[in-house]
């Protein structure tokens, strides 16, 4: 650089470097970003302009994701495969990207079923890798954290919908039981004086996959999720799809849930981020309910999946299964009216984006 010559090449350069910075992409920390809903809010966050960085242990996801995102974006996000309980490797990720000024944090294990099965995996994985990355926001100037929160936290609730005020229950899983603990640990770390905004987002059930049929859900081994089971039987690798209950309080007596495309709930990662990149957030810690704000049972999902696609599906109906809970959808005014956003893809479309990615994989000869 030149030397400053007088107090008006100093005004040139401060003006040059503003305007630089102004211009200059927010890099964002999307961790899980090569699961379901990372790999999609990968391309949503991209596609508004920001760059991303993926932080990744492949538990339950696949690498060549990451190809996928880039052949829809034309970006190809950076990527390290680290495992978030390790603590110096966490941080070796935010020296490598001093950049980065905000995480979306969705690394976790997901499924009901399996945490009451192993819960000491889940209380691991899920709380320790917050732990560490609430630990080195301050460190590494990262301004917020938006975090993947569940609906989960609202038990069985006494009243439908479910508002972001409706009483927190006990837990009914020791998956929903970290999604709470991981609400207190965020709610008390910001409390604490801790420099950082958060964003939680209680979301309800994501399903569907990208209109390109180049990104879905897929899971490593036997699917714990509905959808991608129950795709896996209409295509012929599983034998029939169990629907645990038919003895509910619902009208068809299947559990009722509010099923939101995946593509829907990405964007709403972006208006979160924007909104703390922004600085427009009004609360150190801000809650938003994100689905549709309708309910759907199980056997009406099935249905409409037969409707969309025309594929008879074999399903038998089973015992309950523990940790599931019956019904339960949410009001989404607040994040309609405060983010800006709503989801609107029709059910039918979401099924259809489904069954379009079953077939790709099937046509790229994965299953």
């Amino acid at each position: 650089m030149l030397p400053l010559k007088g107090q008006k090449d100093q005004k040139q350069v401060k003006k040059y470097i503003l305007n630089r910075a102004q211009k200059m992409k927010e890099t964002i920390l999307v961790t899980g970003g090569t699961g379901f809903i990372g790999s999609h809010t990968t391309v949503e966050l991209q596609n508004a302009g920001y760059d991303v960085v993926i932080v990744d242990n492949l538990s339950n996801s696949r690498e060549d994701v990451i190809d996928g995102i880039e052949k829809i974006t034309g970006i190809r996000p950076a990527f390290e495969k680290v495992d978030l309980r390790d603590f110096d490797a966490t941080e070796a990720v935010f020296k490598k990207y001093p950049q980065i000024s905000g995480i979306i944090h969705f690394a976790a294990s997901k499924a009901v079923g399996e945490s009451v099965e192993k819960p000491l995996l889940y209380y691991r994985n899920n709380i320790v890798s917050l732990i560490n990355l609430l630990e080195l926001m301050p460190k590494y100037n990262v301004k917020g954290i938006i975090f993947s929160s569940s609906c989960t936290v609202y038990g069985q609730p006494d009243q439908l919908p479910a508002t972001e005020e409706t009483p927190i229950k006990k837990a009914e899983s020791p998956y929903g039981n970290t999604k709470q603990i991981n609400e207190e640990i965020i709610q008390d770390t910001v409390a604490s004086g801790s420099p950082i905004k958060a964003i939680l987002l209680r979301y309800f059930n994501p399903i569907g996959s990208h209109p390109s049929a180049i990104i879905g859900e897929m899971p490593n081994g036997v699917p714990q999720n509905l959808i991608p089971y129950l795709t896996q039987t209409a295509i012929g690798i599983r034998e029939k799809l169990s629907v645990f209950g038919d003895d509910y309080n619902t009208p068809d007596g299947s559990c009722i849930r509010d099923y939101i495309y995946v593509v829907d709930l990405a964007k709403a990662h972006v208006c979160a981020m924007t909104r703390i990149m922004e600085d427009k957030t009004e609360e150190p810690v801000e809650v938003y309910n994100i689905g549709t704000g309708k309910g759907t049972s199980v056997l009406e999902l099935i249905h409409g999946f037969e409707k969309a696609t025309g594929v008879k599906l074999n399903y038998q109906i089973v015992g309950r299964r523990a940790g599931d809970i019956e019904k339960v959808w949410g009001n989404v005014d607040k994040a309609n009216r405060v983010l800006g956003w709503k989801a609107d893809t029709p059910l039918e479309d979401v099924l259809a984006s489904a069954w379009k990615w079953q077939l790709a994989l099937r046509e790229r000869g994965i299953m």
